[in-house]
């Protein structure tokens, strides 16, 4: 694209044109100069209209979009999967075990694969089977929404664990987790550094990082050793609260003179999931009376910590799946006036779902997970009365929707999670309740920093997080065409962080 190098500065993004809902401009589709300076957008004009001064961008025509956003990333989980075994798409307990007999040893003696999806196996995971298979290697496998694992008799030898099956659920599965991300920090950081680089060449110029470990210092180190691809807001769990207002640090300061990483919420996991089939329910999973899933955080806990959180000046972001677990919280926020997001929503009663927009909650939603979700959900929420995945639902009562990939759950990838929003489908079947689609503006808009209600028009006075697309996101016919948007150039505050 004219020559630009990474890293450079740009004055100009030349011949460009715009898209979104809000504009209040008059260019249409005619081609437009944006003109930057200090990290900002100071003017929009007719494509030549002004003298372009200093380093220019070509945008050749394309498309000119704010930067994208995803709202809920493990950083170094997601980092590091490109480096376990892919368990993406195994069929059985049996096939799962197969693969992980084949897979080599690393460094630890360990063997690890992630992305299974048991909930539709045939057979079920065992102990026996998976020791047959993987003998004394100690042997781990993380199911695709991290809240089970899957070990061998090694690996509970290893890690001083009992389990009858050989499978961990909820905080023993996130404690695997966290140990077997805890490498050395050059390896993980290298690993992050590269993973951000792909994300910037996706359009992403910011993300949530919601790590289950102390991200101020990880991210401080990352600094350091000169990270500067994409803006960063981590998250601090309980674990971690303590720390985090003894050191007075409010959501939105800056840790860096930049202002690239900053504190995000306090991130508290109140449910289960559905592909691990304990996500807090009303109704019971099918076949077993007594299971409506589990509360990990007792209501009045919830409370208590939320309440320490918003009076330190440090906004909430509470994982709830199950509608009994969004019911909790919608409560937690009303008693406590925290601010913040739900994350996840997956199954939200239908009186609670005009709650979000009057408490002021935004639904930190991934769009992906509905589809990947969707035999699943046919499956163990079928005697559900609340509404599963309700984007649409939401977004009619006024909820500001902010889209992630929970990556490692889905890729990293906002086009996808767009696709997966606007067509709900990805394969030949017809959309899964296509009532509950959503437009692709507000699919864009959700992808960036400040959410749907936020809109994606470009102003001047705007911080200059931009990307030049080949195609104008609004027009995608197909699932397909969208989730295949080619990214040319990505500018952090005016800097390139991507270009092609």
């Amino acid at each position: 694209m004219s020559g630009r190098s990474l890293g450079e500065t740009v004055d100009v993004v030349a011949g460009v044109r715009l898209t979104g809902p809000g504009r209040t401009d008059p260019f249409g589709t005619d081609p437009v100069d944006v003109h930057l300076s200090n990290g900002k957008v100071v003017d929009i004009a007719p494509a030549g209209a002004l003298p372009r001064r200093g380093v220019v961008l070509d945008g050749a025509g394309g498309w000119l979009l704010p930067g994208l956003w995803d709202h809920h990333v493990h950083t170094v989980q997601w980092a590091l999967a490109s480096r376990r075994a892919d368990l993406d798409g195994v069929s059985s307990a049996a096939e799962a075990a197969s693969v992980m007999a084949r897979v080599p040893v690393d460094r630890d003696g360990r063997r690890v694969g992630s992305g299974f999806r048991d909930a539709l196996w045939r057979d079920r995971p065992s102990l026996d089977l998976l020791d047959a298979a993987t003998g004394e290697v100690p042997t781990y496998l993380i199911n695709a929404d991290v809240h089970s694992v899957w070990l061998n008799t090694a690996a509970l030898g290893r890690e001083g664990m009992q389990s009858p099956d050989g499978v961990l659920r909820e905080e023993p599965a996130f404690e695997i987790s966290r140990r077997l991300n805890a490498i050395d920090p050059s390896v993980a950081d290298a690993a992050v550094s590269d993973a951000m680089t792909v994300a910037a060449a996706r359009g992403v110029v910011g993300i949530v990082d919601l790590d289950m470990s102390w991200n101020a210092g990880a991210w401080d180190r990352r600094l350091a050793r000169g990270y500067d691809a994409v803006r960063v807001s981590f998250g601090v769990y309980a674990s971690a609260l303590e720390r985090a207002i003894a050191e007075g640090l409010e959501t939105g300061d800056a840790i860096d003179a930049a202002g690239l990483i900053r504190m995000g919420p306090f991130k508290v996991i109140t449910d289960g999931s559905l592909g691990t089939r304990t996500a807090a329910c009303s109704h019971h999973y099918p076949g077993a009376e007594s299971d409506f899933g589990v509360m990990t955080v007792p209501p009045p806990e919830l409370g208590e910590l939320m309440r320490r959180a918003t009076g330190a000046g440090i906004a909430c972001a509470v994982h709830a799946i199950g509608d009994v677990a969004n019911s909790h919280a919608l409560d937690a926020f009303a008693a406590t006036g925290a601010t913040g997001t739900i994350e996840h929503a997956q199954l939200v009663a239908h009186a609670d779902i005009p709650r979000f927009a009057r408490l002021g909650v935004a639904a930190s939603v991934q769009p992906s997970h509905a589809v990947d979700d969707r035999d699943m959900a046919e499956e163990y929420w079928e005697g559900q009365t609340a509404v599963a995945y309700p984007l649409r639902e939401l977004v009619d009562a006024g909820a500001n929707l902010l889209f992630g990939s929970d990556a490692p759950v889905a890729g990293l990838d906002p086009w996808a999670t767009m696709a997966d929003a606007v067509f709900r489908t990805r394969d030949a079947r017809e959309p899964w309740r296509a009532h509950q689609r959503v437009s692709a503006a507000v699919a864009l808009a959700a992808s960036t920093a400040g959410g749907s209600d936020a809109g994606s028009a470009i102003a001047p006075g705007d911080t200059a997080d931009l990307i030049v697309v080949d195609r104008d996101p609004l027009a995608a016919t197909t699932s397909e065409e969208l989730r295949s948007t080619a990214v040319s150039a990505t500018l952090l505050a005016g800097r390139l962080t991507h270009v092609s």
